[in-house]
């Protein structure tokens, strides 16, 4: 579908989102709210695709809100959003509880300043990525708000709670070589080479690995940072194990290696992928 404020493509595999306002230093809006939320849809239903790669154009992921409204641009009754906290929802928390859900692997490729939403929409991505150029910020508390998009679950899982509080506490911006050693990103790159090292990655999943598999295994990762004991873990992963025990990718997967050959896996996430987590009634999951 064509899309106002996000670009797609896809090549060979891997589906390319580009965050699309370079003018605006690619600012998130309620419209690109619903275009990367539809996107995450079509690709979760389209077996082509095998791994996402976010970045933005321009010189920026994503400079944060689109701040125009001026000081009423989060206040949600002056914007004629619901009041009633039964119903109003954080547009940001939508996107990352959409990506949490995601059965495809997600890499961000952070090309530039990365603020507010535009780094905790990240933080449900399996990897990011950082250019040299890139630049952080927390800084809710310089706004007078609180972190949003789900990121009070996300960050402290990703760098530790000491971290969290105290990038989120100062709300100053850093530089992409202290989120690495925060380690809010996997790599720093010199800008040219940021979408390669990207490419690489989603090239090595896409080339070598079940479709399958990897969505069961971001599920069982995702999914097992909420259990409450690894009984959990250990349920779901027998279940995994007895189900694509005897599939077809297992049959070729273990071929393949024995043969010194890359795998042709047959399986497809839209036709095949199982529910691991059915969590019968039984003494332990009480």
């Amino acid at each position: 579908m064509p899309y106002e404020h996000i670009a797609t493509e896809l090549s060979d595999g891997i589906l390319t989102i580009t965050l699309d306002r370079p003018e605006q230093l690619n600012a998130f809006t309620a419209t690109m709210q619903r275009e990367l939320i539809a996107a995450f849809d079509e690709a979760d239903a389209d077996d082509a695709v095998r791994v996402i790669v976010v970045t933005g154009r321009g010189r920026a992921f994503c400079a944060g809100a689109d701040l125009s409204a001026g000081p009423s641009t989060f206040d949600a009754g002056a914007r004629g959003r619901p009041t009633d906290i039964r119903e109003y929802r954080d547009g940001g928390g939508m996107v990352t509880l959409r990506i949490f859900e995601l059965k495809k692997p997600i890499i961000a490729a952070i090309n530039g300043p990365a603020v507010g939403v535009g780094v905790t929409m990240t933080l449900a991505m399996d990897v990011r990525l950082a250019s040299e150029n890139a630049r952080f910020g927390f800084v809710f508390a310089r706004r007078g708000i609180v972190p949003e998009a789900a990121s009070s679950w996300f960050l402290p899982r990703a760098v530790g709670i000491q971290q969290a509080m105290e990038w989120v506490a100062t709300g100053r911006v850093f530089d992409a070589q202290e989120a690495l050693r925060g380690r809010l990103v996997r790599s720093v790159h010199p800008p040219e080479e940021l979408l390669p090292a990207a490419y690489a990655l989603a090239r090595e999943i896409a080339d070598n690995t079940s479709a399958v598999s990897v969505a069961l295994s971001r599920q069982l990762m995702w999914r097992g940072l909420v259990a409450d004991h690894p009984m959990k873990a250990h349920m779901a992963d027998s279940r995994g194990i007895l189900i694509m025990g005897a599939s077809p990718d297992v049959k070729e997967g273990v071929a393949a290696f024995l043969e010194k050959r890359r795998p042709n896996f047959t399986m497809s996430v839209s036709k095949d992928l199982p529910d691991l987590f059915p969590f019968y009634k039984t003494p332990e999951f009480e």
